[in-house]
């Protein structure tokens, strides 16, 4: 039995709107629009359009976009980067490469290891998520007014890096 007194239960409302659920939700509805705007982005690869469009590209695959260095990453430093397990990672970019978006390479720094590396469709969808973030960005900033979005950004990124 619960006593209906109880703080708990009197103020419930501070659980939609504390900030840990409002960032979550905002980089949902980021992700979201920026997947969108890939997938009418006639500069990515159709096959790839159609994947994002059909809603077969998600925001965990954001996660190889966002965080695959240029250079290519080690599949643990990808993982940790993207706040991931290993096995859910390998998962990803094993779809990723049957999509073609990256390729596994030796190591040049330790044989035993394997490098994962945007191919030059890769590349391409790389531009086009550039370009869908920053549209992204400008919408925010149209949304909310250039003072608010940069006092976001400002705020953020201070959170970010404490």
């Amino acid at each position: 039995m619960t006593d209906d007194s109880s703080p708990t239960t009197l103020d419930d409302g501070w659980r939609e709107v504390h900030l840990g659920r409002l960032l979550g939700h905002a980089m949902r509805l980021f992700d979201a629009r920026v997947l969108a705007l890939m997938a009418h982005d006639v500069e990515v690869p159709l096959a790839l359009s159609n994947l994002a469009a059909r809603s077969q590209v998600s925001a965990a695959h954001i996660h190889i976009t966002r965080h695959l260095a240029i250079g290519g990453s080690r599949l643990t430093d990808l993982a940790e980067a993207a706040g991931m397990s290993k096995q859910s990672m390998g998962a990803l970019v094993d779809q990723c490469e049957a999509w073609g978006l990256v390729r596994r390479e030796p190591d040049p720094r330790d044989a035993r290891a394997r490098l994962v590396c945007f191919t030059p469709v890769g590349h391409a969808w790389l531009d086009a998520f550039r370009r869908a973030v920053a549209r992204a960005e400008a919408e925010f900033r149209d949304s909310v007014g250039a003072d608010v979005a940069a006092v976001v950004a400002l705020g953020l990124e201070a959170y970010a890096q404490s």
